[in-house]
């Protein structure tokens, strides 16, 4: 019992000392957007509607860079426990200049469709255009917004949490004062509204792109930029983020038609899910993102270094710590979610459906605190499919299929809503709990290495 104790404590002192870095990363990330909620709070529920709207289609590049990302983190992981800085650097010099050539066509899309897009959601007029206004803006940094999160996975696989934190803490502070400053027109800055809010997101997305590739490239950091020669590392990124991205992209394509339900029950509704959201991400998100990515760098690397059972072991104490704190997370956000909702909004209706969804959220950490590390654990080996068949299937079939057939169908109205979003993560972590306990991703990874070794030269 005595070695059990200390084999965990030493595993949670490892994930503290990684994921710290990134909770402060990830705080500052879910403060600028909160930040964005809050201003255009300021100017109406309409507003916030139209921000939450567009942000729908800005997750296709967040999910870009997440999914190249993890695929970045996974091979830069296994190959730094193995001392492989060759195939590493080639690994994330070839998901770097593939997220940037990805991000392109998305600023043409954004210039060009912008309202058009907004307008398919079935939003009203004057949301439409506010929300296009934002769209265009954000998509303008699609490039920029890839590099910057590719960059940090893979600085991240390496051990290395604290340079990405600074990077991406700096270009946030950026961002929030903007978003203040040229959304409200503060001292001698103009008054932009919500074109000064995107206008904020594409100027911090540029700094921390530059920056972070800067770091690379001037040997501030353990990583260097290398010229790609295999295909085989080619390979294995895309098959490690295709299924990643199809993971992020069902859950953000599947908000499309939620977002849509939401819409027949009012703005107000939509506004107060968007706020009860933030809520939560900003509360509980730095804790669950960042055992999700300490995992796959403890789980990587412990695979790199060929202890199988070390990082079975690492992967399922990660979930006790996550299960854990996120629990208590759950707690303060149900037993807050009054005062919570007031920071966003002060329209009586928005702020009694704003503050039931954050309770709902509230009520599913106990969810997030098993699926997030477990399903990190399982990236950091190379399994990305058991991930998203989880979040496909729960996301169809329960965030969709159940709300719309309880919450319209049956007539239980939001209350069938409610509970459809509960169930869906739920379904989440029950199936990469089975991923995890019985898949093959140890061996898995294991072929991975074995093939990038026979191309190292």
């Amino acid at each position: 019992m005595a070695e059990f104790r200390g084999r965990v404590s030493d595993v949670w002192r490892r994930t503290v000392s990684l994921s710290w870095p990134i909770a402060v990363q990830q705080t500052f990330n879910t403060l600028m957007r909160t930040v964005d909620i809050i201003v255009t709070g300021l100017f109406s529920p309409a507003a916030v509607a139209a921000v939450g709207l567009a942000d729908l289609y800005a997750q296709i590049p967040l999910r870009i860079g997440l999914g190249l990302g993890t695929g970045a983190i996974a091979l830069s992981s296994q190959d730094t426990g193995r001392g492989a800085t060759t195939t590493r650097d080639r690994a994330i010099t070839q998901a770097i200049l593939i997220g940037f050539l990805a991000g392109v066509p998305l600023t043409i899309v954004g210039l060009a469709f912008a309202d058009p897009l907004i307008a398919l959601l079935g939003a009203e007029p004057g949301v439409v255009e506010t929300g296009g206004r934002y769209l265009a803006l954000v998509f303008a940094a699609a490039p920029m917004r890839i590099v910057g999160l590719v960059g940090a996975r893979s600085l991240q696989g390496t051990g290395d949490t604290r340079t990405p934190m600074v990077v991406n803490g700096t270009a946030n502070v950026i961002n929030i004062g903007a978003t203040v400053g040229l959304g409200l027109g503060l001292s001698v800055l103009p008054a932009l509204g919500i074109v000064g809010v995107g206008l904020a997101t594409a100027i911090s997305r540029t700094v921390e792109a530059v920056t972070i590739t800067a770091a690379i490239a001037i040997d501030r950091t353990e990583l260097a930029f290398a010229r790609p020669r295999s295909l085989t590392i080619t390979r294995q990124l895309v098959t490690v983020s295709l299924p990643n991205f199809a993971e992020g992209m069902s859950t953000s394509l599947a908000n499309f038609p939620f977002n849509a339900l939401l819409l027949t029950f009012g703005t107000e509704v939509t506004a107060a899910y968007h706020i009860g959201r933030r809520s939560y991400q900003q509360f509980s998100g730095p804790l669950y993102r960042s055992y999700s990515v300490a995992a796959s760098i403890v789980v990587g690397q412990t695979l790199g270094e060929g202890d199988l059972d070390d990082a079975r072991f690492s992967g399922l104490a990660i979930t006790g710590l996550s299960v854990l704190t996120l629990g208590l997370a759950g707690i303060v956000l149900i037993a807050g979610a009054g005062p919570i909702a007031r920071l966003f909004t002060s329209d009586p209706a928005t702020l009694e459906y704003a503050a039931t969804f954050t309770r709902v959220f509230g009520v599913s950490m106990f969810f997030f605190g098993v699926f997030f590390p477990l399903s990190g654990s399982l990236r950091g080996a190379g399994d990305t499919r058991t991930p998203f068949y989880a979040r496909l299937t729960g996301t169809v079939g329960f965030l969709l299929g159940f709300s719309y057939l309880a919450g319209v169908t049956l007539g239980y109205g939001l209350s069938g809503v409610y509970a459809g979003i509960v169930l869906s993560y739920a379904w989440w972590a029950f199936v990469v709990a089975i991923g995890f306990e019985w898949g093959e991703w140890a061996e898995k990874a294991t072929t991975m290495m074995a093939e990038r070794a026979d191309e190292a030269d």
